[in-house]
């Protein structure tokens, strides 16, 4: 599928991150924390906790698509819980029900963890109105990481479709890509695995369908990307965790958008844990991509960040933190 058309400009704003920087310089083409606050409220005569966001470990993006005239906005991922979501939406001053789709990345409760109350707000603003809601079939599976003991420790199960329906998502429930509003995004398929070190996330196990017990599931098959075309520049990937390995990632979206450059990956990396073995392949790997910014942050650990930064330097490498804005 290749319908992707090009826009005059996205950008995102980071409403839900593990990190909160608003000390560290930043490039031209982004707005920090606390520069959106201050213009939200024309200037702050005195600062204070009070003002600022909250940083968790999670990831919510608000992703705004400019053509000509028109301006088109995605949720992208929800972040853990309601009152982290809440208190950052409000402090910065975002209007959700701008809002016309939400597009879940995959099943881990930091992701869709305040799903049900993000389209609340959404609703409360857009006057009630069903909001389209991009999904993958298995993400509602019961999920536990293994111990080292051997035993499991479950996850926090996401919303099911029913619960997502009555609360007004329009679910888009399928494991082929699409295209959304009109062409201005597009969610991919599942992802194909290509690399030889990226193997997922370890340790991950789902309940099989019968529930007769679990199931390897480290290669996490529900995760999609989102993409974005921006004219003049090319792709900017929205990759919220990474779990296929965001060589996969921006593989597959090379295969699947035939043509159009790739510009910029935004999201978490997930270089931690585990997976911090495959740091050095994975850095080398990035450099054939010739990205122009790579925007790091919620599951990309500290280790994975100062490798990034000593081979790409301050002209690509963009940390991630909340309530941040990135234009393209």
């Amino acid at each position: 599928m290749n319908g992707l058309m090009a826009v005059d400009s996205v950008e995102v704003r980071v409403l839900v991150d593990n990190l909160t920087d608003n000390l560290s310089t930043v490039p031209s083409f982004v707005e920090t924390e606390v520069a959106a606050i201050e213009r939200r409220r024309r200037g702050m005569w005195i600062m204070g906790g009070k003002c600022l966001c909250c940083a968790a470990h999670g990831l919510a993006c608000l992703v705004t698509i400019h053509q000509g005239g028109a301006t088109r906005t995605i949720l992208f991922d929800t972040g853990p819980e309601d009152r982290v979501l809440e208190q950052n939406v409000a402090r910065l001053g975002v209007d959700l029900g701008r809002v016309e789709a939400i597009v879940l990345s995959h099943g881990h409760w930091d992701h869709c963890g305040a799903m049900l109350y993000a389209l609340q707000l959404i609703r409360d603003r857009n006057g009630g109105n069903p909001v389209a809601c991009y999904v993958h079939p298995d993400m509602f599976g019961k999920r536990a990481l293994k111990r080292q003991d051997g035993s499991l420790r479950l996850m926090e199960d996401v919303a099911s479709l029913e619960e997502l329906a009555s609360f007004g998502a329009a679910t888009v429930n399928t494991r082929e890509p699409q295209l959304l509003l009109e062409g201005s995004a597009y969610v991919s398929g599942e992802i194909e695995r290509v690399t030889a070190f990226e193997r997922g996330f370890p340790g991950q196990y789902r309940q099989s369908t019968d529930g007769s017990g679990w199931v390897s599931d480290e290669l996490m098959m529900d995760e999609r990307f989102l993409a974005v075309n921006v004219t003049g520049k090319g792709l900017v990937i929205f990759s919220a965790c990474s779990h296929a390995g965001v060589i996969n990632v921006l593989t597959h979206a090379k295969s699947s958008l035939p043509g159009v450059p790739l510009h910029a990956v935004v999201g978490g990396l997930h270089l931690v844990g585990q997976n911090e073995r495959i740091i050095p392949a994975t850095v080398e790997a990035l450099a054939s991509f010739d990205l122009a910014t790579i925007a790091a942050g919620h599951c990309t650990g500290w280790r994975a960040m100062n490798a990034l930064a000593n081979a790409f330097g301050d002209s690509k490498i963009v940390p991630l933190s909340v309530g941040k804005r990135i234009s393209f």
